[in-house]
């Protein structure tokens, strides 16, 4: 197939004389692929009223539980109980069985039996904690609070992943995911998958870390489902995430275009067309919801693909270029080392050396 080239971008791509049909692809499936998992952490509390722990900032903890991770999510299962969510700048929010809580950014909270109660485990104490159950020293389930009853349990998880050069998924959900329970029928998919986690823990068969690690990936990535069905139907107003534009037909017809051809030689009029609308309305619709012009997105997630295909296949640099869309190698490593701070070379570098070894990016 003949290949066009643009000489100000640096970038080649099939050619075509009329609107291009996209690979039928799910832009969440594809960005949640190249989102790699680093490793994952949980165990069960089995709380006693009064109880409370506070969950400090990632960076307190995230060397410790996985070295080089570049960002840890976590995430709290509700098994039994009820008690409260509090976060800096917010009002408190009550949550009960059945409940996920997802904390994408790793921002500070606490998780505690009454909106005022003062928490058993301090920001110091918790970190303390997981790194004696990152190392092993501590029991699968974990008791605490004053003995009284009703009592609380819960699944308490983290999650280290890549998330640089680029991840629209996790820069788009919220500060808190509450995922809740209530009205969910029994056997429900989300509900089989925790029990399937719990199982694989008191399992003793070979293999057992690699299978809770796909677990855990399928419960956040279950979360994120139920999140994005329950959404509203995108209103006027600016910022409003990359989730909010695959739900708008146009700009999601457009997303599914971009990563189902990501090296095709896209311009504004050419989406435009194949997403069905007009260059304005694309234009203004995009930026309203994703937060960036569709060009732009394209290039940042090309990048994100070359990061990936540096740090987990053995293609050279140009090859990987190639396989992006960027005929010129020079303007390729021009545009990674804008976006990373790092050249390609240097990147993947990185990404070889063993996780304890690891400092800074990626």
């Amino acid at each position: 197939m003949a290949r066009t080239h643009d000489p100000a971008s640096g970038m080649s791509a099939p050619a075509f004389a009329s609107a291009p049909t996209a690979q039928r692809i799910d832009p969440l499936s594809d960005v949640l692929r190249a989102v790699k998992l680093t490793g994952a952490l949980f165990f069960v509390i089995d709380a006693s009223q009064p109880w409370g722990v506070e969950v400090p900032d990632k960076d307190s903890y995230a060397a410790s539980l996985f070295p080089g991770a570049q960002h840890v999510v976590s995430y709290d299962i509700i098994l039994e109980g009820r008690g409260w969510v509090c976060m800096p700048g917010s009002d408190p929010i009550a949550f009960q069985g059945g409940d996920i809580l997802v904390f994408a950014h790793g921002d500070p909270y606490r998780l505690l039996s009454a909106p005022d109660q003062r928490p058993e485990y301090d920001a110091v104490a918790t970190v303390a904690f997981l790194r004696e159950m990152v190392a092993g020293r501590l029991p699968f389930v974990i008791e605490e609070g004053g003995g009284g009853e009703p009592r609380t349990r819960y699944v308490c998880g983290y999650l280290g992943c890549d998330m640089r050069p680029f991840n629209p998924l996790l820069q788009a959900l919220p500060p808190l995911l509450h995922v809740k329970g209530r009205g969910r029928q029994p056997g429900d998919r989300l509900d089989r998958l925790v029990e399937l986690t719990l199982e694989a823990t008191e399992s003793s068969l070979p293999g057992g870390e690699a299978v809770r690690l796909r677990l855990s990936e399928l419960i956040f990535v279950e979360a994120i489902r139920r999140h994005l069905a329950a959404q509203p139907a995108a209103q006027p107003g600016a910022g409003q995430g990359w989730l909010a534009g695959l739900a708008d037909p146009a700009v999601g017809r457009a997303l599914a275009l971009l990563h189902g051809e990501p090296a095709r030689a896209w311009t504004l009029d050419r989406l435009a067309r194949a997403a069905g609308v007009s260059r304005t309305v694309l234009a203004e619709r995009f930026a309203l919801l994703v937060g960036c012009p569709p060009m732009h997105y394209l290039t940042l997630w090309r990048l994100q693909r070359a990061a990936r295909l540096l740090a987990d296949s053995p293609l050279k640099v140009a090859a990987a270029a190639h396989e992006v869309g960027y005929e010129s190698e020079a303007a390729f490593s021009r545009a990674f080392k804008k976006a990373t701070g790092l050249s390609p070379g240097d990147w993947r570098r990185a990404a070889a050396r063993p996780p304890a070894t690891r400092r800074g990016r990626p």
